[in-house]
């Protein structure tokens, strides 16, 4: 496992639903929720939506993720998307909540990139935290591969 400082990040507000335009209101992780748990991602204990985590000046690159769902038709009109999913740890005031990594493949993702240094999380419910916070991923290196 590998510990490494991020700050939390404002995101597209997609995952959520809470973005204006976003095209799926009740936001795209409890969208796609329910096809991730046929293929053996549960999400129950998470709260549905992502953590948008700045590990700036280092970047990620995942390797050999613990999941991958291929080829997911979640949203109709739209084209099947790749995810790659990584267990972690999210520690924030002096509490520690489990998570996932989330990652939904750029070379079949429609909109909202990210650059490299971003790390999309799903996790457990953490109350009191806001843009700009500091936290700690803990992950899997062997999963992904964090250089500067």
């Amino acid at each position: 496992m590998q510990s490494i400082k991020a700050i939390l990040k404002e995101g597209h507000k997609v995952a959520s639903g809470q973005a204006n335009d976003s095209p799926y209101p009740e936001g795209s992780i409890k969208m796609q929720a329910p096809y991730f748990k046929k293929h053996g991602v549960n999400l129950d204990s998470y709260y549905l939506a992502t953590l948008n985590l700045s590990i700036s000046p280092y970047r990620f690159e995942m390797v050999s993720p613990e999941f991958t769902v291929q080829k997911l038709e979640w949203a109709e009109s739209f084209p099947a998307e790749d995810f790659s999913f990584s267990k972690c740890e999210v520690l924030f005031n002096k509490s520690s909540y489990k998570g996932l990594i989330y990652y939904p493949h750029p070379e079949t993702k429609i909109a909202h990139f990210h650059d490299q240094s971003l790390i999309e999380v799903i996790v457990q419910y953490i109350p009191n935290i806001e843009y700009g916070d500091e936290l700690e991923l803990v992950l899997n290196n062997k999963e992904i591969k964090i250089e500067k």
